[in-house]
Order: C-alpha cells, then structure tokens, then sequence
C-alpha cells in the first residue's frame, strides 16, 4: 500500500509571482492617484477663479467703478487659494487704469511644460483663453 502525502502551502515560486502581481497593481495604483491629485487641484483653482467675478463685484463703488486695489485686497484671499492649490505666484491679476474692468489669470499646470491658462474677467468670461493676459484686463 502506497500512502500519498500531500504538501499543504505555496511554493516559493507562487509566492514570488504573487508578489510580483502585487507590486504591479500597486504602481499602478499609485500612478493613477498622482494624476488623480493633479486633477483635483486643477479643479479646485478653477472653482476659486470662477469665486473671483463674485467677489470682484463687491468691490464695485457707487459709480460703477472697481476698487483700485482690487486684485490686492479685495481678490487676495482667493489668489491666495489658487496659488496654494497649483503654486505661488501663479496667478495675474489686473484692474484698467479707467477702474471700469479687471482680469486674472492662472497656469493651472506651472510643473508642465505646456501652457493650461484659465482666465476670469469682468466680461464674464471663465475658460481658457486664446492668448496669454500679459497685461491686459480681457481674457482673450
């Protein structure tokens, strides 16, 4: 009578290539959330950008003209927030001289080597502009 034994257990081999799959699926993972955290930051700038005409509307004097330091009192905390959220000093912000608009601008991607503007001014306008602000107070 021959007995049969069984082997209970992984071999090392299995265990190896389990490892492995692991590692795998977690580089993967990991990746995904970087561009995740991206996104949400590009995300959260613009709804503090968009924030801005609200705000730059309360900035408005009797005669329909806007504040002369705006950008700097009025606007700061929120050009504080989109800086935060993609990277200081990302963010232009300028009134005309006639006080009568105003335009902000962010590199919602400062670490890429391409360009993703997103411009907010006193037209309405919240997207992407054509061209860069410079130093405008219409987003192009």
């Amino acid at each position: 009578i021959m007995k049969k034994t069984l082997n209970k257990g992984f071999t090392l081999i299995e265990l190896l290539v389990v490892i492995a799959i692991i590692g795998i699926l977690a580089g993967v993972v990991l990746t995904s959330l970087g561009t995740a955290r991206t996104k949400a930051k590009m995300a959260s700038a613009q709804s503090s950008m968009a924030s801005m005409r609200a705000q730059a509307e309360l900035g408005v004097d009797g005669a329909g003209l806007y504040e002369t330091d705006l950008c700097s009192v009025r606007l700061s905390d929120l050009i504080t927030a989109v800086g935060n959220a993609v990277s200081p000093n990302t963010v232009t912000c300028a009134v005309s001289t006639g006080r009568d608009a105003w335009a902000a601008e962010v590199d919602l991607d400062p670490d890429s080597a391409t360009t993703a503007l997103f411009c907010v001014d006193s037209t309405g306008f919240a997207g992407t502009p054509a061209s860069a602000l410079g130093s405008g107070t219409a987003c192009n």
